[in-house]
């Protein structure tokens, strides 16, 4: 790429953020509005006759479930059963939550919990919401709906193509054999180089899934696709101890990442898988410029290009004279936010890292990565981390990144 087309193609992949999505948990227990009867347990009877009809690939047990009347929802399912059958499923299940009911209809919250073989330990979670009517002693789906803040699944959005490699799992709608192909060798081997620069345990696969547009992938995040233009892929999960959260998935915007070269998507795809690696090493202690810049650092770790290549937009900064006073704050990664300032927080949390790396060492800074999120909370970790593991204080290693900064972009 040159001119313009080069400054957008950097961008792009500085804008590679690898956002953290908190899956809307419910709280387990359930109520009905009409004292204690039997309709709980009989609506989590339907919903689970449901899960096994998914998992034994039984079209017609799976529709069973739905009101016979509901002819738009049975025509929407039947479709969706059917982009499901591909995948790879190692569970499904539906939690009840909250159940409101008003004589033979209810409401009813719910949590869709389900793994891919071979590759979730834990399930992926999302919120539903179903209405519900009563007939004969029975209970049948009229009419079902993403829970608050969530997303459309992707088999909701068309047929799901699924395409296997030796340590990636890609599920895809509206996309080419050779698009798909190339993706998954890429994300084959951002897996090794993630472990090679990440030693702690984790489970060394990834699932990606390539919605048809931004449009689509802004539904299955459940935000508007307008917060993600130019965004080339985000991870989503939540932090905490692998097998105690909902399992990752790295989206990818198809139109920012078919902009990208070789280059671009490797390092966007490694930036990604990094945090799905991290992410039990991740804590609401650990401030957006490590878990950034530690995730850049590996993706760019042993390409071969100058800090000038990495940061453009901080060496410009260097270059003019504004060296920044501090390290990049979470409010200087926030998306739609002025694009140049996020690509300097992007660039400085990596130089950050960086300098760990060259001054202390990288296994200093994989433990200085994990001492931090290992903090109760988010204030005195950084300074305990870098008391006990680097031997330093927030002030003096402010002082060494700036002159770092300088040291590396200013000539």
């Amino acid at each position: 790429m040159a001119g313009q087309g080069r400054s957008a193609g950097r961008r792009a992949i500085r804008r590679a953020a690898g956002l953290i999505l908190s899956a809307a948990l419910l709280v387990s227990g359930c109520t009905a509005d009409e004292g204690s009867d039997t309709s709980v347990r009989d609506i989590q009877q339907t919903l689970d006759g449901r899960a096994a009809a998914v998992l034994g690939h039984d079209e017609s047990a799976y529709l069973a479930a739905l009101a016979p009347e509901a002819v738009q929802l049975r025509t929407a399912e039947r479709r969706e059963f059917r982009n499901l059958a591909d995948v790879p499923l190692r569970s499904w299940e539906y939690r009840l939550g909250t159940v409101r009911r008003h004589g033979t209809r209810a409401v009813a919250e719910a949590e869709l919990r389900y793994r891919i073989e071979g590759y979730d330990t834990a399930p992926v979670t999302a919120s539903r919401t179903l209405e519900l009517a009563e007939r004969d002693g029975r209970w049948y789906v009229t009419a079902e709906r993403a829970g608050k803040g969530g997303g459309q699944q992707l088999w909701q959005q068309g047929d799901v193509r699924v395409v296997r490699g030796e340590r990636s799992l890609i599920l895809a709608v509206g996309q080419n054999g050779e698009r798909l192909k190339a993706l998954v060798a890429t994300a084959d081997r951002a897996v090794p180089a993630v472990s090679d620069a990440w030693t702690s345990p984790w489970a060394r696969r990834v699932v990606v899934l390539v919605p048809a547009s931004l449009d689509a992938m802004g539904r299955l995040l459940g935000a508007p696709a307008a917060g993600y233009r130019g965004i080339a892929a985000v991870t989503t999960g939540e932090t905490g101890a692998a097998g105690t959260s909902p399992a990752d998935r790295v989206i990818v915007n198809p139109d920012a990442y078919g902009v990208l070269g070789d280059f671009g998507r490797s390092v966007v795809l490694t930036h990604e898988t990094t945090h799905v690696a991290t992410r039990a090493y991740t804590s609401a202690s650990t401030p957006m410029w490590l878990s950034e810049g530690f995730a850049d650092w590996v993706a760019y770790r042993g390409r071969g290009r100058t800090a000038g290549q990495t940061a453009p937009e901080l060496q410009r900064a260097v270059r003019s004279g504004e060296v920044p006073a501090a390290l990049p704050s979470d409010a200087d990664f926030a998306f739609g936010a002025d694009a140049d300032r996020l690509a300097r927080a992007y660039e400085g949390g990596w130089l950050a890292c960086e300098l760990i790396a060259a001054r202390w060492g990288e296994e200093k800074l994989t433990a200085f990565y994990r001492a931090v999120g290992a903090g109760k909370h988010r204030a005195g970790a950084v300074e305990k981390a870098l008391a006990d593991v680097l031997g330093t204080t927030p002030q003096d290693f402010t002082v060494r990144w700036r002159e770092y900064l300088r040291e590396r972009l200013a000539g």
